[in-house]
Parts: C-alpha cells; sequence; structure tokens
C-alpha cells in the first residue's frame, strides 16, 4: 500500500519507482517471496514490460509527427462551433487513439490538443476534457495493445490477438456508448453555452507516413500473434521505422527518445509487480479467491467484473489486475475479459481507480482548471454501473456467438 501511495502522491515529485524498486528489494531480501516466485513474475512481465516501452515511444514519434495537432486541426474546423458535435468528435478521435496507441498517449498527448481546441471554438473546455480521462479508461478495452492491464490480461488470457479483439469489440462499443450518453446529458448546460467557428482554413495535412506506420503495426500484431511471435516485436518494428525517419530529419534526438521509453515508470511497473505477488503468496490470494464467483454465466461475469471495479478503486486498477488475474485464469478467458471490464472501466469513480485519471488530473491543473472531486464522482457513479453492467452483457454474448 505504501508503494501504491507513493506512486499516486509522487513526494517531491519523484518518479514512481523510487519507492517501489527498493520495495521490491526489501521483500526478496526478508523471503516474502522466493526467488523462483520472483525470476517467475520477472519472466512473465518481461514481454509486458518491452511491449509497453515500444508503444509509449510509437505515441511520442506520433506526436512529433504532428497526428495530434492535425486532429485538434480537424476538430475545430468540423465541429462548425457547436459543442456537440465536438464531443461527439472527442469521442471519436480519443476513442481511436486510446485503443490503438494506448491511454497514455490520449491522457498525456491528446488533453492539451482539447484545451487548445476548445479554447479556439471559444467553447466550455470540461466536457471534452472530462471525456479525454474516461475514454482513456472506458476505451482502452479493444486491443491488448491499449492499457498495460491489457496486455497483463492478454498473456493470461491464451487468446489470439484477433480473438482478443473479437470478443471485446462489442463491450468496447457498449460502454463507449454509455459514456457518450450520459455526458451529453450531465454536461447539457456547457454543451449548450455555444461556440463559434473558427476562421476558414485549409485541411489540415495528415501526417501519412506515420498514419501507414501505425496501420502496419497493427498488422504486425495480427502477424507475429498468429505464428506465436511475442507482438512487442511488431510495435518495436514500428518504432523503429518512426524513430529513424524523425532522427534523420532531426525531430528527435537520442536523449528524447530514451525519455519517451519511460525507463522509471517500467522499472516501477516490475516491481509492483514483484510487490504485489509477495502480497498474494503471503494470503491474499486466498481471502480474494473465496470472493471470486465460480463459473462463466452471466452472473458470474458480472460479479468478477464488480470486484475488480471495486478493488480498482481501493488499490488502483494496476495492482487489482496482478491480484486478480492468477485467480481467474484457470475459469478461461471469459473470467479473465470481465476483470478487464472491471479495471478498465471502474477507475472512473475515482481519482486512485487508475494512475493514468491522476496524470490527467496533473495535466489539467496545469491549464488553471479545477476538477471538482464531487462533480468527479457524481459523473463516475452515472457512468461507470451503468457502462459496466452493459460491457458485460454484450462480453457474455459475444463469448456465446463467438466463443474462446
Amino acid at each position: 500500500m505504501v508503494v501504491l501511495v507513493c506512486a499516486v502522491v509522487r513526494p517531491w515529485g519523484l518518479p514512481e519507482a523510487v519507492v517501489a524498486v527498493p520495495a521490491a528489494g526489501v521483500v526478496i531480501a526478508t523471503g516474502a517471496i522466493s526467488l523462483d516466485h520472483t525470476a517467475e513474475e520477472a519472466a512473465r512481465l518481461g514481454p509486458v514490460v518491452g511491449f509497453l516501452a515500444a508503444v509509449l515511444v510509437l505515441a511520442q514519434l506520433c506526436d512529433d509527427e504532428g497526428l495530434f495537432q492535425a486532429c485538434g486541426a480537424w476538430m475545430a474546423r468540423t465541429a462548425a462551433g457547436r459543442p456537440r458535435r465536438l464531443l461527439g468528435q472527442v469521442f471519436v478521435v480519443a476513442s481511436l487513439i486510446t485503443a490503438v496507441l494506448s491511454l497514455d498517449a490520449t491522457v498525456v498527448l491528446l488533453t492539451p490538443v482539447v484545451f487548445a481546441t476548445a479554447a479556439r471554438l471559444g467553447a466550455r473546455a470540461k466536457p471534452h476534457v472530462y471525456a479525454c480521462t474516461h475514454l482513456s479508461n472506458t476505451a482502452s478495452l479493444l486491443l491488448p495493445v491499449s492499457n498495460l492491464t491489457n496486455l497483463l490480461a492478454f498473456a493470461a488470457s491464451g487468446l489470439s490477438f484477433t480473438r482478443f479483439a473479437a470478443l471485446m469489440a462489442l463491450p468496447w462499443v457498449a460502454a463507449i456508448g454509455i459514456e457518450y450518453l450520459v455526458f451529453r446529458r450531465f454536461f447539457a448546460v456547457d454543451l449548450d453555452a455555444g461556440a463559434q467557428a473558427p476562421a476558414s482554413a485549409g485541411k489540415p495535412e495528415l501526417p501519412l507516413f506515420a498514419l501507414v506506420t501505425v496501420a502496419g503495426t497493427l498488422a504486425g500484431f495480427v502477424v507475429t500473434s498468429a505464428v506465436g511471435i511475442e507482438p512487442a516485436w511488431a510495435a518495436f518494428a514500428g518504432a523503429l521505422v518512426l524513430a529513424v525517419r524523425a532522427l534523420i530529419r532531426r525531430r528527435t534526438t537520442p536523449a528524447a527518445l530514451a525519455r519517451a521509453v519511460g525507463l522509471p515508470f517500467l522499472a516501477f511497473v516490475l516491481a509492483l509487480g514483484i510487490v504485489v505477488r509477495a502480497v498474494v503468496d503471503n494470503g491474499l490470494d486466498d481471502a480474494l479467491g473465496r470472493l471470486v464467483p465460480d463459473g462463466t454465466g452471466l452472473p458470474a461475469l458480472l460479479g468478477i467484473a464488480a470486484l475488480a471495479a471495486v478493488l480498482a478503486n481501493v488499490i488502483n486498477n494496476l495492482p487489482a489486475v496482478l491480484v486478480l488475474l492468477p485467480l481467474t485464469a484457470e475459469a478461461g478467458p471469459g473470467a479473465v475479459l470481465a476483470v478487464l471490464l472491471g479495471v478498465n472501466i471502474g477507475p472512473n469513480l475515482t481519482y486512485a481507480g487508475s494512475l493514468a485519471t491522476l496524470l490527467w488530473r496533473k495535466i489539467v491543473h496545469e491549464h488553471d482548471t479545477d476538477v471538482e472531486l464531487g462533480e468527479f464522482t457524481r459523473l463516475g457513479l452515472y457512468t461507470v454501473p451503468a457502462a459496466l453492467i452493459c460491457s458485460v452483457a454484450a462480453l457474455w454474448g459475444a463469448l456465446e456467438l463467438i466463443g474462446t
């Protein structure tokens, strides 16, 4: 818990790893986790951490190519001074960016663009900026690459890349649809306040090379998964292509690429996995095992997702998925994906539900905008239960229709 609190608070602005790595050393040195289990956990998380590093670099290089600025220009031009239309565009753009380039890209790179777009139109930013944080969680259901929790669940599920996406497509659409309907009602006053059409300008130049590279990377995920190769290699190839181009054109530097990798955060993920495994080995698995519903019918899937959502808001979604995956993997992919629904949708209820939400809050404050706890929680109460129920029902339907 101390590791998680320090990751959330980040005292003196220190990286999450400053506490997590020594904590992992302590649990190993004291025998709270055996060396065999430490090696096993490191081997399990190694490919996931490598995948995450490549995707983070890929997202940053897409930003360097102008992808997010092009999205902002497109939204400003086509919204035509209508806040409700802008909200729809933000939902589309944020959902696609989250699914393809991960939730970190939406929080870190898209949120400032949305702020600038709303200011350009004279629209109230709140509905559109709140959409970024909600969709960074909810819209991360679709692909294994969309979220770190997805990467962990993907490894535990035994599914191929395409089967994972096929099973999560309906839950993804259902959850986003619920979010959109609630947002239109919840922020009706802000959306009715009006805006103005921007001065006429030409169509924004699309970064075609970046788009083609991302499309090729997605195709690579499918191919590598089909032939039994770690999809991290496809992500690495996509990042390498953009990195070489950016270095040649002097749009980035080796130092910037190293920062984009996020080594402190990767160390935090690995250390947290070891700490959580130590807690699980010392009795937490028995305690939670009694709470996990048996079976993969609709009631059981609802119970698993609800438990995961509650746990995500109590201890954060990353530790929650690390704890619950070993307890549900034996029940099959359906139970694993239900955990994923809970830990991805559930964090929209509280600030502490996911690290992405906490990072979003920091970015919002940097734009001199306040996030009211009561408003954030009320919005979560309206969206999370409805989105969770509908997405679990959609998952159950997909499992019945497609199978595993």
